[in-house]
């Protein structure tokens, strides 16, 4: 037997005893980055959700939340499965004796091959959910109008875009759908007009 058939025989054997340990690193990692991927998520969708999710429709808004609630689960899950790979289940029994310790060793290798199979379907389910939201918060979304005004007088405020300004009063559309009206107030009335990026 060649010198490098030898060490790799060596290494074959050293790694019959070490294959576990070598699958809990590997489940440590994939725990790591699902754990940040689901954190990166949550924080971009209390950031930065709310203000996308305003100029959807109904329909497009409940949609992207969903798939990003799906999303979500999905990546705790995998963490959790990765978690599960990476240190095994509390209160484990340790066998002493050699065979059902190699018993247990052999079948918590499967185990750990199958939690990490799982954990990286999850992540690739929940990275694909999560595009998904986006994507549909990107074709759906509505910039607002660009003459957006906010008119106040000395009663009531309204928001809405702006149709004519001058003596014979302001003009603005308020609402949106079936809501939507002209709203004409005297040019005497209106205390202020200010330009505004959004309307509630």
């Amino acid at each position: 037997m060649s010198t490098s058939n030898r060490r790799w025989g060596e290494l074959a054997r050293k790694l019959e005893f070490s294959q576990l340990d070598e699958l809990r690193r590997v489940a440590e990692g994939w725990r790591t980055g699902l754990t940040a991927l689901a954190g990166l998520l949550a924080g971009l969708a209390v950031l930065k959700g709310r203000e996308n999710l305003a100029d959807l429709s109904p329909a497009a808004r409940n949609t992207a939340m969903l798939l990003a609630a799906g999303a979500f689960l999905l990546l705790v899950v995998g963490a959790l499965l990765a978690v599960r790979a990476s240190h095994g289940w509390v209160g484990t029994k340790i066998y002493l004796t050699p065979e059902r310790l190699r018993t247990w060793t052999e079948a918590e290798v499967v185990k750990v091959r199958g939690f990490l199979r799982a954990a990286a379907v999850c992540c690739v389910l929940g990275v694909a959910l999560g595009a998904a939201a986006i994507g549909v918060a990107w074709v759906n979304a509505t910039p607002p109008p660009p003459n957006l005004v906010r008119v106040s007088t000395s009663t009531t405020t309204l928001c809405g875009e702006l149709v004519s300004a001058g003596p014979g009063g302001v003009a603005v559309w308020t609402g949106q759908g079936k809501d939507r009206q002209l709203r004409t107030l005297p040019a005497w009335a209106a205390a202020s007009v200010a330009p505004t990026k959004t309307c509630p």
